[in-house]
């Protein structure tokens, strides 16, 4: 039996006349990277805020870790880390003075805050940072030291809300790097929001969200076999009469020629029929972002969601 260790089920909520979300109902297995996706506005923020217990949902279900939150928010919040777009760290004072506070609530102090505190400096390169505040901070180093503070009472499932928005790509690598560290040597579940596609195309699996109802969802071969084509880049370029006899739509991309067609199979028809024209090529797969502009008709752009 599939462990699922979140379960939606017809999740609802409204404000006055705005459905943020309608009838929501998705399921994550234990120790998975679940991408939830959608525009500004979409609902995943407020899904996120009931599954915390922030805010009171309309109809509906949410069971984590086999707790149902409507009889359990406390257990439940026990077992949710979440890194918030906006970070929550008080700037007045220092990393540490912010991370001891924090685990005081989970009952975390002395010699055992100091024992988790040394370790998650080493998972998260942070010990040099200690004894500064969190206001002299790089965006990249507060991000690091938000990932702390959710991971303090060893959750079994880490939310991010867009996790690394404006970060450099080394501190992204690091903290997915910490995260694939996490995921192998403690099972973790990852929850996550984010904007750039190429991280979505790493998560098992991937649900999109539009007006607050799911359009499409599935692992990313899955919506990508479903929802785009593929796409035959040609190098060492051919003529223009032998491009048109290929009957695909296509572009000039620099040094090479790019061919739409609906499917492997399609790709793979033609190169056998024209192999004269396929010398040097590869075929690669759409992308995560051209299954969302087709599933939403919307392109995923960054920005703070309400």
């Amino acid at each position: 039996m599939t462990n699922h260790i979140i379960r939606i089920d017809r999740l609802s909520k409204s404000f006055g006349q705005v459905r943020a979300v309608q009838d929501l109902s998705f399921q994550v297995r234990e120790g998975e990277l679940f991408a939830f996706l959608g525009i500004n506005g979409a609902g995943k923020s407020t899904t996120i805020s009931i599954m915390c217990g922030q805010l009171a949902k309309d109809t509906g279900t949410v069971q984590i870790d086999g707790i149902d939150l409507d009889k359990n928010t406390e257990m439940i919040k026990r077992s949710l880390g979440v890194v918030f777009q906006n970070s929550l760290l008080d700037k007045a004072l220092t990393v540490q003075d912010n991370l001891e506070s924090r685990a005081a609530l989970y009952g975390i102090t002395g010699k055992a805050f100091q024992a988790r505190l040394e370790s998650l400096a080493a998972l998260l390169d942070f010990s040099d940072l200690l004894r500064r505040t969190v206001g002299k901070l790089s965006g990249g180093q507060r991000r690091r030291i938000d990932i702390a503070r959710a991971l303090l009472h060893d959750p079994k499932i880490l939310i991010l809300d867009e996790p690394t928005t404006g970060l450099d790509p080394q501190t992204r690598k690091l903290l997915w790097d910490t995260i694939a560290q996490l995921r192998k040597e403690k099972h973790l579940t990852v929850f996550l929001t984010t904007h750039y596609m190429e991280e979505a195309a790493d998560a098992d699996y991937v649900v999109i969200l539009d007006s607050g109802k799911i359009a499409a969802e599935g692992t990313p071969l899955e919506l990508k076999n479903k929802y785009t084509g593929d796409f035959i880049t040609l190098y060492d370029g051919a003529s223009e009469e032998q491009m048109q006899a290929l009957a695909y739509p296509g572009e000039q991309i620099r040094d090479a020629y790019r061919i739409a067609v609906p499917n492997t199979a399609a790709a793979t028809k033609l190169i056998v029929q024209h192999p004269e024209i396929f010398q040097n090529y590869e075929i690669t797969k759409g992308k995560m972002d051209d299954v969302f502009l087709e599933v939403t008709g919307k392109k995923l752009t960054g920005g703070a969601e309400k």
